[in-house]
Parts: C-alpha cells; structure tokens; sequence
C-alpha cells in the first residue's frame, strides 16, 4: 500500500494539485496499485487556522508517508508576518525536517512551446537540462543568522554560507549517477575564486568525480553560467550547484522553456520524496481557472519515477501531456499563436487523463 500526502497549500495551489491528484488517482486505479492519500494544511491556510505555517499533525503525516505532492504556498496577505510565521517557513520545514537534501528540476522546451520562450527559437530549440540543487545546506540554513543592534543606530543582517564535505559529497553523487542516464555529462557552479565554501565545494565534487570515470567533469562560476544559460541553454546537460545558487539559476532556466506553468521539480532523500511544480501561488489568478497544472501533473510523473521506480507510467504520463501540447491545448500562460484550443485549468487536467486512456487502451489491443 503507497501512502500518500496532499498539501495544496496556498493561492493556485489547490486547483494545480487537485488536477495532479486527478491524473494520479487514474494511474493508480486502472493499474490497480493500491494507494492511500491524506491531506493537511500548509501555508497561509494553516497560519490562518493555527496560526502556524505548519503544525505538528500535519508534519507528522509527512513524515509516515512514502511521498508527498506539494502545490504551492504564500501571497501578499501573510508577508508582514514575522520571517518564522510566513507560509514559506512550511516548505523550508517540511525540507529540513525530512532532509530532502537534492532538488531536481528539469528543464525542457517542448517543440510546439518555442514561441512561448522569450528567446529566438534558433537558441532555446533542443534544450533539456536538469538541474540539481543541493536543498538542506548552503546560505538558508547557515548559523549564524539574523539581525543585530550594532549601535549608534546601525543594524547588522547577518546570513552563512557553509557546507561540509558529507553535504557536498551526497549532492554530487545523485548528480554523476543521473547523469549516466542521460549525456554523461556534469557541469558543477559555484564562485570558488571568492567564496571558500565553495572553493571546497569544487574540490569535493572533484573527489566525487574520480568514482564516475565515464561522466565528464566540468566547472563553471555562477555568473558566467546565468549568462551561458541564456546565450546557449542547448548545452547544458545536467547542472549540480548550491542551494541559493540552484534557486536562481533554475528560476532564470524556467523562462527558457516559455513558462514556469510547466516546470516540475522533486525534492529527495533516497526515496522519499516531495514533488511539486517550481511556481508560486499566483493568487493574482487564483480560483479563475486560469493556471497551468502540466507542472503539477509532471511533478506527478517524477514521482513515479523516483520514489516508485515506475518508470514506464512516469514515461506514459509525460507522453500523455506531450500529446496535448501537440493538439494545441492552452491555459493562457502558453497562449502563443492561433488555432490554439483555451482550456480551464481543470479541462487541461482532463485533456491529460482522456490522453492517458488512449495510451493504456493502446496496450490493451496490443496484447490481444
């Protein structure tokens, strides 16, 4: 029995998870795999009935599950809460506490999306990169922190970068061992010509690499990569880099692929997992119906794969939503050209799970 847990969180969340849960509900069932899904607030939702971003009931139930599927949280109504009552402190928690240690994020520009991406199509056509971002260390969770009188009406904001060896070491591996699956090749960021802690941080990687003498090894410092990313993104393979580093560079990554609707991301300890789509709460257009659930549903797809090794419905799923792009569905956030069919974000779901059944009748006259 899978056991799972739910957390829309806050804004889109709930409509783009609530499409996520659909889709696997549907997998699960015609499989007949036996499943179980609880649900808990996170976020403001849970400040607002608990006055707590996340309370230990619902921390607990993440911690029995095998994985979780996270939609997003935060919005402007809870951002003059103190740091540590914020709906961000949820996710920084659940992270922690279940030391999801590498974030994946993949980043792929679907041919039919191309005008979609801010770039010439000439530049983005072909990119698939995935980044792996080290999520438990680095310059959020260092000590010391905070901010200090210093006197004669000076204050000192203070935040540590740090990382040891094991952290380091553990991060790199699940980079050289992805990489295998993919074009062999490993491009390590950081600014190791200024930054001790990542000065070690290349050093470490390099010790790593002597264990994958197939994978290739190369290093590159965060700002000439944020540049190269945009010049010539088709090049990037597989990118393995800090956690503040991670964040920014796979948020600059996501407009590549013509919108952060449809970037999925998994957060992992060995094989439990939370998985969820890289964009915020939106609550701009919460509740219209305007969101893009394919991150969400593809999120759901990397869970597949990686908590459950099943890989061959992970590849089912993300066909199935390849499909759909071919035939034009678009929520608004991939609204490019004409002859184009709008959907609601609940229709998109359905246009993914009409497609699915397609693909699984098609096995079924196969067999006969």
């Amino acid at each position: 029995m899978i056991k799972l847990a739910l957390f829309s969180g806050d804004g889109i969340g709930k409509e783009v998870a609530g499409e996520a849960e659909k889709v696997l509900r549907f997998i699960f069932d015609v499989n007949s795999i036996g499943y179980e899904i609880e649900g808990g607030l996170v976020g403001g939702v849970s400040y607002d009935a608990y006055k707590k971003p996340i309370t230990d009931e619902v921390l607990k139930i993440a911690k029995e599950a095998d994985a979780i599927i996270f939609g997003a949280v935060g919005g402007p109504k809870w951002e003059t809460l103190p740091i540590e009552l914020r709906p961000e402190k949820a996710l920084l928690t659940l992270r922690y506490d279940l030391e999801l240690y590498a974030n994946l994020r993949p980043v792929k520009v679907y041919k039919e999306l191309i005008d979609a991406s801010p770039l010439k199509a000439g530049v983005v056509s072909g990119t698939d990169m995935l980044i792996v971002r080290e999520l438990t260390g680095g310059i959020y969770f260092g000590t010391p922190r905070g901010v200090s009188d210093i006197g004669n009406g000076n204050k000192k904001g203070i935040n540590t970068l740090s990382y040891t060896t094991k952290e380091i070491e553990r991060i790199a591996k699940i980079a050289f061992e992805i990489s295998k699956k993919r074009k062999k090749r490993v491009l390590s960021v950081d600014k190791a010509n200024v930054l001790e802690a990542t000065e070690l941080w290349r050093n470490v990687v390099h010790d790593v690499s002597k264990n994958y003498p197939d994978v290739e090894l190369s290093d590159m410092y965060i700002d000439n990569c944020s540049m190269q990313l945009i010049k010539q993104p088709r090049s990037f393979d597989v990118i393995v880099t800090t956690n503040m580093f991670g964040d920014i560079l796979s948020d600059e990554a996501s407009m590549i692929s013509g919108s952060i609707g449809m970037l999925p991301s998994a957060s992992l300890n060995g094989k439990k997992g939370m998985y969820e789509p890289i964009h915020g709460s939106a609550p701009d257009i919460a509740g219209q119906g305007k969101a893009n659930p394919l991150a969400a549903i593809l999120s759901v797809a990397m869970m597949l794969r990686y908590s459950f090794d099943m890989d061959n419905l992970a590849g089912d799923l993300e066909r199935a939503v390849e499909n759909v792009i071919k035939q034009g569905y678009r929520t608004q956030d991939i609204m490019t050209g004409s002859g184009l069919k709008p959907v609601s974000t609940s229709k998109m779901g359905d246009a993914v799970l009409h497609e699915l059944k397609n693909i699984f009748k098609s096995y079924e006259k196969n067999e006969v």
